[in-house]
């Protein structure tokens, strides 16, 4: 893995990050409990950015493995009054956050963050609707730079922005949808994160990407209006140019529409109702 890389240990070495998700990252309960238990390690090494990114401890108790303390995106700072590791690795915080979100999509297709696998089958998919959606993005999406996807699910409509040429980040809260993606292949385990998109911010900075889409966000309807308010205009913050949205219905859009005009989006309203499919009829696209 990555992180093997960027550390400078061997592939057969076992390294295991402390928290359990990406959203434990943020918490830091599991870290805390070790840090207050104490780790009696024979190594330490720092890996650092422009500050320290996190620590990384060799165990030979229970078992040998390297277990990595990282308190980057969390409110709570743990790391930085610990005495300095025998070893400094310097990487950019850029490759530190693309290991970690190997490691987790890595474990979650291993089956290592779960107790059983309930989803056996694979992943829905539709040719027919990628081959739509891929005709109806190629004159709408800029072709280049940084794309987000949130509510990615298992990776269908992903296959119509990689035909595009690009490579997204993509995002989903449901972990076996997302884990379905990774073992099928059609979603990349260095881009794709477990998440609920309404924390990206802890991890993206605002405008840090190009554009952020999102393919049949809902169904949206007055009982889950809020939560899904809540979702779009926490991924929209993280667009420097364009957000793009697709739904079921122009009531749907609607909303979207007016909630991203009061956040002072540009955006329009797309018919794109066809009789050979029930996904991505509407779509609402919005501009800074």
């Amino acid at each position: 893995m990555l992180l093997n890389r960027i550390m400078g240990i061997g592939q057969d070495e076992e390294v295991f990050l402390a928290e359990e998700s990406m959203e434990d990252l943020l918490a830091l309960d599991l870290t805390e409990g070790l840090l207050e238990s104490g780790l009696e390690s024979d190594r330490v090494m720092d890996l650092s950015g422009d500050s320290l990114l996190g620590k990384a401890f060799h165990l030979m108790e229970p078992a040998d493995l390297w277990i990595i303390l990282s308190d980057r995106y969390s409110k709570k700072k743990m790391l930085g009054a610990m005495p300095r590791g025998d070893r400094t690795v310097h990487l950019t915080e850029e490759l530190f956050f693309q290991a970690i979100v190997e490691y987790y999509s890595t474990s979650l297709a291993g089956e290592l963050l779960c107790e059983t696998c309930s989803v056996k089958d694979s992943p829905f998919f539709i040719q027919e609707r990628i081959d739509s959606l891929t005709e109806f993005l190629e004159s709408l999406l800029p072709l280049t730079g940084e794309v987000m996807e949130v509510c990615a699910g298992s990776g269908m409509a992903t296959q119509a922005l990689a035909r595009l040429g690009l490579s997204p980040w993509a995002v989903d809260s449901d972990r076996c949808e997302l884990c379905q993606g990774l073992k099928a292949g059609f979603l990349d385990p260095s881009r794709s994160i477990l998440l609920d998109a309404r924390l990206l911010g802890h991890f993206f900075p605002p405008r840090s990407i190009d554009t952020v889409v999102g393919f049949m966000v809902g169904l949206i309807d007055d009982a889950n209006w809020d939560v899904w308010r809540e979702i779009l205009l926490a991924s929209s913050t993280l667009a420097r140019e364009m957000v793009f949205y697709t739904v079921y219905s122009k009531v749907e859009a609607d909303r979207i529409a007016k909630a991203l005009g009061g956040q002072g989006w540009d955006g329009e309203i797309i018919d794109n109702r066809q009789s050979i499919s029930i996904y991505d009829q509407w779509a609402y696209i919005g501009r800074r």
